[in-house]
């Protein structure tokens, strides 16, 4: 049977959809039907039940589903080990990352990974965590950087670097040279956020829930969708906002911004690797996540906190492959 039929079928069978299985797998819906058809033909046999709505697996095709599965990770596990006999390795890598990630953290690590690994061929797409977690369960993406924990038994996650949330302001926002302020003063601030399921926004709301501050009642002055667009807002006066300490040292070290620290509480955060735990991660995947761990702990000032996390060994090459257990 043949792979791209077997990749198409799964992914038809999990959406139950013609028309989403074409989206993910960036085919035309006629291709789609027409590998399903060809499939059924040499198995001859129905594999779904169309209806208006969506389509239902077959008896036949609820047993195809558990062999193709164990077909595409068997082929994907040998391509892979014949791969890694190379001196160099070769292929390509789709990575998506979070916007504080790919702006401020990135940049370095792709440098040191393209000098390493001048013919792997790689993208890196730039969006929010929630966008990259669902891309990552459609099995679009390789790999995800993400801001922010999640929990999902299809995933993996793994810490990999250690954050800092601060309040930044422009520098003549206070009269007088502020010492900090409490935190349930937030509320009374005037602020420019990231939007909604922007990883910052969700670590930011987490810690002010746990200290019993409603994050729907702050003064939100403007959502946006970038952290330069935070930044420049922030600059021009428009308000404070809660922004990765990373993500403004070019602002704090030429005065454009000033930091108001928070009395007796500081926004720790880990950054985090994602990735299907069905999947069987690519010789490309390998060592990129090992050139991740080896840069990572000199960007940050601490390294990540393993916290809870119970780890396991992933390919001899990164120790450090976890499910979410807090």
């Amino acid at each position: 049977m043949n792979y791209e039929k077997l990749q198409t079928f799964i992914t038809v069978a999990e959406k139950k959809s013609f028309s989403e299985a074409a989206k993910i797998l960036y085919l035309s819906q006629p291709t789609i039907t027409s590998q399903i058809k060809s499939l059924e033909k040499d198995l001859n046999t129905s594999l779904f039940d169309r209806t208006t709505k969506q389509v239902q697996l077959t008896a036949a095709a609820h047993v195809l589903y558990r062999y193709a599965k164990e077909i595409i990770k068997v082929s994907d596990t040998a391509k892979k080990e014949i791969l890694s006999m190379a001196e160099q390795v070769h292929g390509d890598l789709e990575v998506a990352c979070s916007l504080t990630i790919g702006e401020n953290i990135l940049p370095p690590i792709l440098r040191e990974f393209k000098s390493a690994f001048p013919f792997i061929q790689m993208r890196v797409n730039i969006t929010n965590s929630t966008s990259i977690i669902k891309k990552v369960k459609d099995h679009v993406l390789d790999i995800g950087l993400i801001e922010a924990p999640i929990e999902d038994p299809d995933l993996y996650i793994q810490p990999f670097m250690e954050d800092e949330l601060v309040l930044a302001a422009p520098p003549d926002y206070f009269a007088e040279e502020s010492n900090g302020i409490m935190l349930p003063e937030i509320a009374s601030l005037p602020l420019v956020l990231r939007e909604r399921g922007s990883g910052t926004r969700t670590v930011m709301n987490e810690y002010l829930q746990a200290n019993n501050i409603n994050p729907e009642q702050l003064k939100i002055e403007f959502e946006l969708g970038s952290n330069e667009a935070v930044i420049s807002a922030v600059e021009a006066g428009l308000g404070l906002s809660i922004l990765s300490k990373s993500a403004i040292k070019k602002e704090l070290q030429f005065g454009l911004l000033q930091l108001i620290p928070i009395e007796e509480i500081t926004f720790k955060r880990n950054f985090y690797i994602v990735y299907h735990q069905e999947a069987v991660l690519k010789a490309t995947t390998d060592v990129f996540l090992a050139t991740l761990e080896g840069l990572a702990a000199k960007l940050s000032d601490e390294p990540a906190k393993k916290n809870n996390h119970k780890l396991i060994e992933l390919g001899g090459i990164l120790n450090g492959k976890s499910r979410i257990t807090s």
